[in-house]
Formats: structure tokens, C-alpha cells, sequence
């Protein structure tokens, strides 16, 4: 009888216990749906204490990539699906692409933005990527040893001033905008010189020299062998940089308005002893 009484004592005590921490439970709980504050922040704490077991269970098994985790960063690369482009600029994507051993993916979308532009400045898109092409062999990261940087190999510490509509000097190693920089230093060469060819020697620093040890000679033969892959025509990927000059015929897209190759841009050429230091680029 007295093990049965303290039985039964226990399994009430026990009974309105659980009941009292019930409705201790739902009582906070009605009281955290009235307060969306606590409730986010709840959530918040569980969601961050689960990413964390995570994060140490994947460390556990080798994999740290889950800790390093950011789907956004897609966003930063420099790349296009060739398949987007149309029949010329596929043609030279993927040809530059094997010729210079870089993936299609960035090469297509500087050719891309080769167009574009080449368009806004009236400029050949294929003289801007043989340039790219002459210059750094598609290497964002080239660098010379007097500093010239990047894709067109601008001289960052003349040009910094046309880096800063881009968020400053370390813009120099985003490929679109060195391109886009690149191109803007080359109409100012052109204006400066009267003429595309005088205009490469300029953006080489070679103007004040007696020659510009076959700079120009190599771009413009760059230059015609991205004209002929435009054209549907074949060339080989290991053709030299050198050899026989087409004459400037620019390459466009239906409809749209030729480009000049070797026009220069129509204004004045600079006066201020500045402008002209910042086209002399020592290579």
C-alpha cells in the first residue's frame, strides 16, 4: 500500500508538472507571436546555430567549401557563353581563343565588348583585340616592366585619372574596364598622331623613337588575320604576328554602321603639355 501511494503520488506530481511546463510552453509561444522582434531574432539564432553544425560537420569530412560559400560571386567573372554571340564574333572568340590557349568563355565576352565599343569610339573591334592581343596575350593581370597593366597594357599611374568614373586605379585589373580605358587612350594617340599607324606608335611610346620595333608592323598583321576569321575565311592558329598588311576595312555587324579603322577622331589634338605626356607611353 505505501509503494502504491508513492507511486500514485509521483505519477501526479509528474502529471501536473508536465501540465504546468505546457503551458509555461505555450504561453511563450503565444507571447513570441505577438513579438515579431524576438521571433526573427529566434529564427535568426536556430538558422546560424544549424549553418554552423554544418559548416563543422563539412569540415569533418575535407570539404570547406560549404564555410567559403558565396553564390554571388558568378557575378564577378568575366564571362559569356560563345553560343550568345553572332556568327563574326563567334568566329573570332573562339579563334582567339586557341591561339592564345584562354578559355572561350572570357574571350567571348571581349569580344563582345570589343564591339560595343568599337563601336562607340568608331574604332575596328578587331584592331582593339589585336591590341589586346599584341599586348598582354589576353592576361588581365600582365603588367610591364615600367608599368604599363592589364589587357591593353595602359600605363595606370599617367592614365589614373580615367580610371576614377570606375572606382579608381585597381579598376586597371577588371578586364572591361581596362579594355574600355585602353580604348579611350588609343583615340587620344590617334587624334595626337593623324593617323592609325602614327596613332600605334604613340600608344607604344615609340613616337619620339626611330622606330617602334615593329609594334604597329604586329598589331595591324593581328588586326588582318581577325578580319579574315570574321569573314569566315581560315586561318591558322599558329600564323605568325607579322606578315603582309591587309588594307583597313572595317568589320561590322548587319546594319549597323562601318566603324572607322584608321580615322581619326574628329577634335582637336591636345595642346596641354599633360595631354601630351599622357599619350607618350614607354613600353
Amino acid at each position: 500500500m505505501f509503494v502504491r501511494d508513492v507511486a500514485n503520488g509521483l505519477l501526479e506530481v509528474s502529471h501536473n508538472g508536465l501540465a504546468f511546463l505546457g503551458l509555461v510552453v505555450l504561453t511563450g509561444l503565444v507571447f513570441v507571436a505577438g513579438r515579431p522582434d524576438i521571433r526573427q531574432g529566434a529564427e535568426k539564432y536556430a538558422l546560424g546555430w544549424l549553418q554552423e553544425r554544418h559548416e563543422a560537420r563539412a569540415e569533418l569530412d575535407g570539404n570547406l567549401l560549404p564555410a567559403m560559400a558565396e553564390p554571388d560571386a558568378v557575378n564577378r567573372a568575366t564571362a559569356t557563353d560563345p553560343r550568345e554571340l553572332n556568327r563574326q564574333q563567334a568566329a573570332v572568340a573562339q579563334w582567339l581563343a586557341r591561339r592564345y590557349k584562354v578559355a572561350p568563355e572570357p574571350v567571348s565576352r571581349l569580344v563582345q565588348e570589343a564591339w560595343a565599343v568599337g563601336q562607340r569610339a568608331r574604332l575596328d573591334p578587331t584592331l582593339i583585340l589585336a591590341i589586346m592581343a599584341v599586348e598582354s596575350s589576353f592576361n588581365p593581370f600582365a603588367q610591364s616592366a615600367v608599368g604599363a597593366q592589364g589587357l591593353m597594357q595602359v600605363m595606370t599611374r599617367i592614365h589614373d585619372e580615367k580610371y576614377v568614373a570606375f572606382g579608381g586605379s585597381h579598376a586597371a585589373f577588371d578586364p572591361l574596364t581596362n579594355l574600355r580605358v585602353g580604348v579611350q587612350v588609343l583615340k587620344e594617340c590617334i587624334a595626337r598622331a593623324g593617323s592609325l599607324e602614327e596613332g600605334l606608335r604613340y600608344y607604344v611610346g615609340a613616337a619620339n623613337l626611330p622606330d617602334d620595333g615593329g609594334y604597329a608592323s604586329k598589331v595591324l598583321s593581328e588586326q588582318a588575320h581577325l578580319r579574315h576569321v570574321a569573314a569566315g575565311k581560315n586561318v591558322a592558329v599558329t600564323v605568325p604576328q607579322s606578315g603582309v598588311v591587309l588594307p583597313a576595312r572595317a568589320v561590322t555587324l548587319p546594319g549597323e554602321t562601318p566603324a572607322a579603322a584608321s580615322t581619326p577622331a574628329e577634335r582637336p589634338a591636345p595642346a596641354a603639355a599633360s595631354e601630351q605626356l599622357a599619350l607618350l607611353r614607354p613600353h
